[in-house]
């Protein structure tokens, strides 16, 4: 085990504060856009805290704050606080009491994080050199709710902004920044093939839209070996395919649904526009007709070079090894964070058995000091970098 997986706080009971809020959370997942609760107990954490709560227009989902008391820049912090429509199957005392929906992915850990980090902050808020923003996220899990809290104004002025997801593959105490792609664009598609109908013993009196599916399946899957090249890196995959509803029918219509991952918006668009070219080529070749629908999920999410240096010092004054991580072709809303100020999203070790959206899955509570003062490090670095000379205005020399 690498780095300091038993940090304690000063305070006697904080460890296992966090402990209790994380699973409080997690004995009450609530879906995206339904985390009522969830925001009532967050704003009831935060306000015995004493922490502010800023007035930001959200339904489900908040925004607090600390520092700010003699001016200075703005940067935030982030956590989502949704949970998932799965069937837990852990077993633990703390369990979702809600059946057919778990915090699946974690979230209930990113949420206890960023409160303790509020804690940390609102203890150190007169030191503070200018003000952090904490945002408690709903919908993350339908990649809706970081485009709500934009439009909510709350990035307005925050010149840098900060995030992470657990990690069951890396240890606890480790945490993995890196620069440049972290996690993958994820679109959705949906090919709707049109044929013509008939019964299945006359084949000749129909244009056959599942034959037409089955080639274009295979032929989807040329895109990515002979269009991206080998130092690049997509994935093409078709997870559903639906047609006809007897034995002895030919039906009129076959549909197709996948994802499309990236980490590149070039390989994105080429990618996609190759996938309508074959899509029309193959309908085209079978006399069908064909519709071609396109889901758009969140962009890649793209380190700044600059703020992950910050962010490594803000690591390794919280106990933490930093590692350099495997990219994730998973989707992360906090990538639209990315599109209006620079920010980093780390990957925080919780080693465990099972992947995010296991029904089984679950963290090492080890990690939630680590994690809330890794966050609290990196706005209180972010500061302290924005307020030097010449950084004020978040403007950088060496910012790529």
């Amino acid at each position: 085990m690498s780095g300091n997986a038993d940090v304690q706080h000063p305070l006697a009971d904080w460890n296992a504060k966090l402990v209790s809020i994380r699973r409080e959370l997690h004995a009450h997942p609530e879906l995206s856009h339904e985390e009522f609760r969830t925001t009532e107990a967050i704003r009831a954490w935060l306000a015995e805290a004493g922490v502010r709560i800023a007035d930001f227009p959200l339904k489900t989902g908040l925004v607090a704050e600390a520092g700010g008391l003699h001016g200075g820049p703005v940067v935030a912090l982030r956590a989502d606080i949704d949970a998932l429509p799965v069937r837990e199957e852990t077993g633990l005392p703390f369990a979702s009491r809600h059946d057919g929906k778990m915090h699946a992915c974690g979230h209930d850990f990113h949420t206890a994080a960023l409160l303790g980090a509020a804690f940390l902050l609102k203890e150190r808020e007169r030191e503070l050199p200018g003000t952090v923003r904490l945002i408690f996220q709903p919908a993350e899990e339908k990649a809706q709710g970081a485009n709500l809290v934009l439009a909510s104004g709350a990035l307005r002025g925050v010149k840098a902004i900060f995030g992470l997801h657990n990690k069951p593959d890396l240890p606890v105490g480790q945490i993995g920044i890196k620069a440049g792609p972290l996690m993958a664009a994820a679109d959705g598609f949906v090919v709707e093939l049109h044929g013509v109908g008939s019964h299945a013993a006359v084949p000749e009196a129909s244009v056959d839209p599942i034959v037409a599916a089955a080639q274009l399946v295979t032929a989807l899957q040329s895109i990515v070996s002979r269009n991206v090249g080998p130092l690049q890196s997509a994935v093409v995959s078709v997870t559903r395919l639906q047609a006809g509803t007897s034995w002895n029918v030919i039906p009129e219509k076959a549909v197709l649904e996948g994802t499309l991952r990236s980490f590149d918006p070039d390989v994105r668009l080429l990618v996609r526009e190759r996938f309508e070219q074959v899509a029309r080529g193959v309908a085209a070749a079978f006399g069908a007709g064909v519709r071609v629908r396109w889901i758009e999920g969140p962009p890649a999410v793209i380190n700044d070079p600059y703020w992950a240096e910050a962010a490594a010092a803000a690591a390794a004054k919280a106990g933490l090894t930093a590692v350099e991580p495997v990219p994730s072709p998973a989707g992360e809303d906090f990538a639209f964070y990315q599109r209006e100020v620079p920010g980093v999203f780390a990957f925080i070790g919780t080693f465990g058995p099972h992947e995010w959206h296991h029904p089984a899955f679950d963290v090492d509570e080890r990690a939630l000091p680590l994690a809330a003062s890794y966050l609290a490090n990196a706005a209180e670095e972010a500061l302290l970098r924005l307020t030097r000379t010449g950084e004020e205005t978040g403007e950088r020399r060496d910012r790529a």
